[in-house]
């Protein structure tokens, strides 16, 4: 099949959807959590059989240190605690992306976020096409003619997000999505925005003005020029992250079957082995 795409997905946005979505009484070999690994296990084999990629990479955040933006803005995301269940169930996840022949991108100081705008970039410039799968709306900033966001919504729904899609919802072009976030702001990750601005008036200060930085040197917001460049550099996806290109990939989901069963995960096992039977 040519033009396949490179599928794109933010591991943790999926796994806490399926750690919050399914039953704790779903466990794992030696009495532990398993219903985000079967519930993110369930998700990605649907994206896969729906869209069939020539690749899959999923980004995973590394939780054990603080990242870059943590580093520059120590109030990011502050606050978030998450139940020893969820972390260690992200803790073996890549294991099994890896048993079944795709690839994760995951280093100290990066979020999964830069993993999916880094493997973006090394497709776009592939001249091949991506789809990005995540439920978090920063990644509509990677949205072009040849990136589309798959973004879950309710009832296991998965939308379409392409540049018309960005523009109906937020009202800006997606490469405008990170002004717009350092304006608005994003409570999710504590960035406060600039006072009394919310969406609409966002949105309608980025059709008068292409850019955070043509509305400062307009001489607007002078007192927090500094604070809101620091809020874009937070919302923007960099595409640093130590990833090499990604080859075309053949699951290996007998192998992903047999890490399953020894996990006692047997439903997800059964699942694998039909998958490797076709």
């Amino acid at each position: 099949m040519p033009d396949r795409p490179l599928l794109v997905v933010d591991g943790d946005s999926f796994a806490h959807r399926a750690y919050h979505g399914l039953p704790k009484t779903i466990r794992r070999a030696g009495d532990k959590g398993g219903g985000a690994i079967v519930g993110f296990a369930n998700y990605l084999l649907r994206l896969y059989e729906a869209e069939r990629p020539r690749a899959v990479i999923v980004g995973w955040d590394t939780l054990s240190e603080p990242n870059w933006r943590a580093l520059e803005f120590p109030d990011y995301q502050g606050g978030r605690v998450f139940d020893d269940e969820i972390v260690d169930q992200l803790d073996v996840l890549p294991e099994l992306v890896a048993a079944m022949g795709f690839a994760s991108g995951k280093a100290a100081g990066f979020e999964a976020d830069d993993f999916l705008a880094t493997a973006v970039a090394l497709e776009e410039t592939a001249s091949g096409t991506v789809l990005v799968a995540s439920g978090d709306r920063d990644a509509f900033q990677l949205v072009s003619e040849r990136t589309t966001v798959l973004h879950p919504v309710k009832a296991g729904e998965i939308a379409r997000v392409g540049i018309a899609e960005v523009r109906e919802r937020y009202g800006v072009e997606p490469r405008q999505v990170p002004d717009f976030i350092a304006l608005r702001g994003d409570p999710s990750d504590k960035i406060p925005g600039a006072r009394g601005i919310g969406a609409t008036t966002a949105a309608s200060l980025l059709k008068r003005y292409p850019d955070l930085e043509a509305m400062l040197a307009d001489g607007k917001f002078e007192a927090v020029a500094d604070d809101l460049r620091l809020y874009r550099r937070l919302a923007t996806m960099v595409t640093t992250a130590p990833l090499a290109p990604i080859p075309d990939q053949r699951p290996t989901w007998d192998k992903a079957a047999a890490l399953a069963r020894a996990w006692e995960l047997n439903n997800l096992a059964d699942r694998l082995e039909g998958l490797a039977k076709t």
